[in-house]
């Protein structure tokens, strides 16, 4: 569902927010809201506790947490607009693991550090003794992932104050719509809002990224596909069935499968 289609009741507001979730789009949205703020002359903020207190008086802003984990009195504020990106659960899963094998401590500190649970491993350590890949993708279903899974499930798909996107809208939207729509009931001038497009576009693996030699180190480090729909080629069957027996409601209810009955799409 587009932003256009979700019957919002439109707000006036000067704070544009967007959250995300691990490997929903993160490194994206990163660079679009860091060339968002440059083309605009708009401060960004990482909307932690600390940031709403910081909040100029006046004069619009742009706010960013990764986990979507926004603070609860950004949350009952009546001049934000947020943006929220949910991915089909299955392609963050085999995104994550794939990701955590090789991520780097400059990028992702919690993959190196010891942890008691297990026995002195880091996270990543612990992911690479795992010799056989469905395994590692079952460590990752049991862990991380789960994390990232109750995030999506805890958040409030109702919020009349936020758009919510897919990332599996986003990705196919060559046009722009969705991005220059959520621009345009920020309140942006005409002007702003084909800066903000722009940016968009130059940030996007369908734009000013598609070339895989023209990509930033962090866009590179961090995107092997960026495609949709990766699960159906790439998900193990018994990967998959545990997928289906531990998450299949959740599924449903993030509006990403209408049944249980998914597992004959495999190929």
């Amino acid at each position: 569902m587009t932003a256009l289609a979700q019957n919002i009741t439109p707000v006036a507001p000067r704070i544009l927010c967007v959250g995300t979730h691990h490997k929903t789009g993160t490194i994206w949205m990163q660079q679009v809201f860091k060339a968002l703020s440059a083309a605009l002359d708009v401060p960004k903020l990482s909307m932690w506790k600390r940031a709403v207190k910081r909040l100029p008086a006046e004069g619009r802003v742009l706010g960013t947490n990764w986990d979507s984990a926004f603070p609860t009195e950004l949350m009952a504020r009546e001049d934000v607009l947020f943006l929220h990106i949910i991915r089909d659960p299955r392609d963050v899963l085999l995104s994550g693991a794939r990701y955590h094998e090789t991520a780097p401590a400059s990028k992702e500190d919690w993959l190196h550090e010891a942890r008691d649970d297990f026995g002195g491993l880091t996270y990543q350590q612990k992911l690479l003794s795992i010799s056989d890949p469905q395994d590692r993708l079952l460590f990752e279903m049991d862990h991380k992932h789960a994390d990232t899974l109750r995030q999506m499930l805890s958040w409030n798909y109702t919020r009349p104050d936020c758009i919510e996107w897919r990332y599996e809208d986003l990705i196919a939207d060559t046009e722009c719509q969705m991005f220059r729509a959520a621009l345009v009931r920020f309140g942006l001038t005409p002007d702003q809002v084909d800066k903000g497009v722009r940016a968009f576009w130059d940030n996007s693996l369908f734009g000013g990224m598609a070339d895989p030699n023209s990509r930033k180190t962090v866009v590179a480090g961090h995107v092997a596909s960026g495609a949709a729909r990766q699960w159906p080629g790439k998900l193990p069957v018994a990967v998959a069935r545990a997928y289906l027996d531990r998450f299949g409601d959740d599924l449903i209810t993030l509006g990403y499968e209408k049944d249980r009955n998914w597992l004959d799409r495999l190929h």
